[in-house]
């Protein structure tokens, strides 16, 4: 069995593969100050949980954002799995070329996706991941890593608003009936969740033409891949937008990683 482990700045998720077969996951808070046996006590407890036997994971894949995490994680691994973890990082195989100014910047989720993205999906694409940063990235029809655009998730924005805005408050972030709001709460809404959406739309609107116009020699239609926390909220929002919400994307992406260095 394979662990794949995506470490993000607001969770941490975690898949078990047996095969290409995605066989339990778990999405967990990211712990910055969690110690190596704190991970490996919780990691069998999970397995144990869907009556998996830890003793049959042999193999460790990690992706990170969070590079505290990352030791704690590689170190856990030796420990609880006896296996010496394969990091996402600058110098391992991903099958895709990176045309960044500097591909060390790009950080190993975005990779990881575009990985899944191309095998599953194909290019020309654009791959939306809805974390604690919104990222855009685009792949050529050849699944060439472009680069893309960071935005500010959000949960952010949101929190940004009910914090500097005294007298504002936390709302549920789900779209209102009407983008015209009668009320506070379904104002806020309106403008957090129907102005993300415009975010979306327009992002993709000219990834969409770049990608047609430079990176698209044969044509073929653009496909839109979205992933991570409100990836179908903002889809069924803005209809004809997103092609595929995919929650399993980067978790594939890891499995496709260490499949191709081993």
């Amino acid at each position: 069995m394979l662990l794949a482990i995506d470490v993000g700045n607001t969770n941490v998720v975690v898949g078990v593969f047996i095969g290409d077969e995605l066989k339990a996951s778990w999405r967990v808070q990211t712990e910055r100050r969690r110690m190596p046996d704190e991970w490996g006590l919780m990691f069998l407890t999970l397995l144990e949980h869907r009556g998996i036997n830890p003793k049959e994971v042999h193999s460790v894949v990690i992706s990170s954002v969070v590079p505290p995490l990352t030791n704690a994680l590689v170190e856990m691994a030796e420990t609880y799995f006896k296996d010496k973890a394969l990091v996402v990082e600058p110098g391992i195989k991903t099958g895709v070329a990176v045309r960044y100014e500097n591909p060390r910047e790009v950080g190993a989720d975005r990779i990881v996706n575009a990985v899944a993205a191309f095998h599953y999906y194909g290019g020309p694409a654009v791959v939306i991941d809805f974390g604690t940063a919104t990222t855009f990235d685009a792949l050529s029809a050849n699944g060439e890593y472009l680069g893309g655009a960071i935005a500010p998730g959000i949960g952010i924005a949101a929190e940004a608003l009910f914090q500097l805005a005294s007298r504002l408050y936390r709302v549920e972030l789900i779209p209102p009936a009407n983008a015209i709001g009668k009320n506070t709460t379904a104002s806020m809404q309106s403008g957090i969740m129907y102005g993300y959406i415009g975010l979306v739309e327009g992002l993709v609107r000219r990834f969409r033409t770049e990608l047609e116009e430079l990176y698209n020699p044969n044509e073929t239609r653009v496909k839109v891949i979205a992933t991570g926390g409100l990836a179908e909220i903002v889809s069924d929002g803005a209809p004809g937008v997103i092609d595929v919400v995919d929650q399993d994307l980067t978790l594939q992406g890891l499995r496709l990683i260490h499949e191709l260095n081993n």
